[in-house]
């Protein structure tokens, strides 16, 4: 092999063909075949076209990423030591003959390790073809410090999302502080926030990520709020958004109505808006615009804020239902604690819902489920007891009141209420006769009829269609109408679909196939806690 005619690392690397003809017009093209965003190999497909080479692009890893059909891999395989040295800073460019054919190498890029451009050919390359692979390497440069940097953008992007995820979590959970304290000291103004509204967008999948990046501000957040992709419902947006202090004049920032506005310009969209609750309370902020949401794409605005009625466990008479649920609960005390959040999860979400939420397989969660149901000596499957564990679950996670453990000291012990005769108190009859009114009215009662056979039908719309002599799609559309009646989602999640089980059971409907839902463990509870 002859000796490397090189140039040195210091000297300028890009060849100038001034006044040679042709070579402006070749360059032009160049570029506007980049601008069309020609891939790698296509530009050196395009470059060997131009100059009669054979030519490889060697990337920072020393291997090569693209090349033209034919080149020779035998060549680059005995340029390695060349390729190291144009590589680590060393040369600038070399050139030399293997065999019959003249290679040239050219080092790209200030930063160490850099890729190399080499061309292969029968002959010395031309000045101008020279000159025109030097361009194009410098290109294909650009073209990978873009990437590179895309691909660091997409990167923050991501963990921006995985965070704005965690914090969406903490919150929902109703633990702010740990919230806090996952943003590493830069508090988004949404946690400094006191009342809260969640907003929840439908919209297609695909526009979901557009809409993060478009509202996005410097620091990863939605200025006082987040937009975080739901993981288990692929249409849906969540957004939380601080409420604004009217004295402050409401001028901050406007991600309400930047939502609306999408609602408005988009058919495809549709929004439900909770009322204002404390930060804590976000998770209960965030069934309510699941809510809204059923009623937002029922109706032809499709956009609703929540005006339903609060659900059952906000109405029981609280120590005896607390009294209740830890008894119905007791038994869950012996399965572990992953358990139990996966249980709270599963008797509201589909358990692959649960299982994109968690990140866990299908398979684990179901196992879960099956730990709980042979420790309380149920089936999941079955609505109503859904219903119930449900109502035992979010009963013991409300926030504590004094009275609750005042109560545990009461000299008056007895045994825990059974459901029914909660059921059967004065508040529960006070809540379910109104939450039922809509559809026990006489130009509805075909819907109440189909939704009372739907809960019989453990929510199947075709046994459903079969008792009542409609077509399943008939029985879907009856759906759809009763939750913009009730103020409830009954088609996406459980927690409507709960909330009318519980208030056919406290009117008397509904009493078939009831699951064992009673305990026969006791709990302490006092004689005044049927009248608190």
């Amino acid at each position: 092999m002859p000796p490397w005619r090189t140039v040195d690392a210091g000297q300028g690397r890009c060849v100038r063909a001034v006044g040679v003809p042709g070579h402006g017009e070749d360059v032009d093209e160049l570029l506007r075949f980049v601008r069309r965003q020609g891939t790698p190999a296509e530009v050196l497909d395009w470059l060997g076209r131009r100059t009669g080479a054979h030519v490889a692009w060697i990337g920072r890893e020393g291997a090569v990423e693209a090349a033209t059909a034919g080149f020779p891999r035998r060549i680059a395989d005995a340029l390695t030591e060349q390729v190291e040295r144009l590589s680590g800073g060393r040369l600038a460019a070399a050139t030399t003959r293997v065999g019959e054919r003249e290679v040239r190498l050219e080092a790209f890029g200030g930063r160490e390790p850099r890729p190399v451009l080499v061309t292969v050919s029968a002959s010395a390359l031309s000045r101008e073809a020279a000159a025109l692979a030097s361009q194009a390497g410098g290109i294909l440069d650009l073209l990978g410090r873009a990437s590179d940097a895309d691909g660091g953008t997409r990167g923050y992007e991501a963990k921006a999302a995985q965070l704005r995820f965690a914090v969406l979590t903490a919150l929902l959970a109703g633990d702010v502080t740990m919230a806090r304290r996952m943003t590493t000291g830069d508090v988004p103004p949404l946690l400094n926030a006191e009342r809260v509204r969640v907003h929840l967008l439908h919209c297609p999948p695909a526009d979901r990520d557009r809409l993060t990046r478009t509202y996005l501000d410097p620091s990863g957040y939605h200025g006082p709020g987040l937009m975080v992709n739901c993981p288990v419902f692929k249409e849906q947006l969540i957004c939380p958004v601080a409420v604004e202090d009217p004295e402050s004049g409401g001028g901050r920032f406007r991600q309400g109505e930047v939502l609306r506005r999408l609602v408005a310009k988009n058919p495809g969209y549709a929004l439900g808006v909770s009322r204002p609750h404390p930060l804590a309370a976000t998770g209960e902020a965030y069934n309510e615009a699941v809510h809204a949401l059923a009623v937002a794409r029922n109706s032809p605005g499709r956009l609703a804020a929540y005006r339903g009625r609060p659900s059952l466990v906000h109405v029981l008479p609280r120590r005896a239902a607390l009294a209740w649920a830890r008894a119905y609960l007791e038994p869950l005390q012996s399965v572990p604690k992953p358990t139990e959040d996966v249980v709270r999860l599963a008797v509201t979400f589909s358990r692959s819902g649960v299982a994109r939420l968690l990140h866990l397989s299908r398979t684990t969660v179901t196992a879960h489920c099956r730990r709980a149901e042979e420790a309380l000596g149920v089936d999941l499957g079955e609505v109503r007891t859904r219903a119930t564990l449900d109502l035992a679950l979010s009963l013991t996670a409300l926030q504590s009141d004094p009275a609750d453990s005042a109560a545990q000291t009461d000299t008056v012990q007895l045994v825990a209420p059974p459901l029914g005769e909660l059921l059967r108190t004065s508040p529960a009859t006070a809540w379910a006769e109104p939450f039922l009114r809509p559809l026990r009215d006489t130009r509805h009662r075909d819907l109440y009829v189909t939704v009372e056979a739907w809960i019989d039908a453990n929510t199947d719309a075709q046994r459903t269609a079969a008792r009542v002599g409609l077509s399943r799609n008939t029985v879907r559309a009856h759906l759809r109408a009763a939750e913009r009646l009730l103020n409830r989602d009954l088609l996406t999640t459980g927690s409507g679909v709960h909330d009318l089980v519980h208030a056919l059971r406290v009117t008397g409907a509904g009493q078939r196939a009831h699951p064992p839902a009673e305990s026969g463990q006791r709990a302490r509870w006092s004689s005044a806690d049927v009248a608190s």
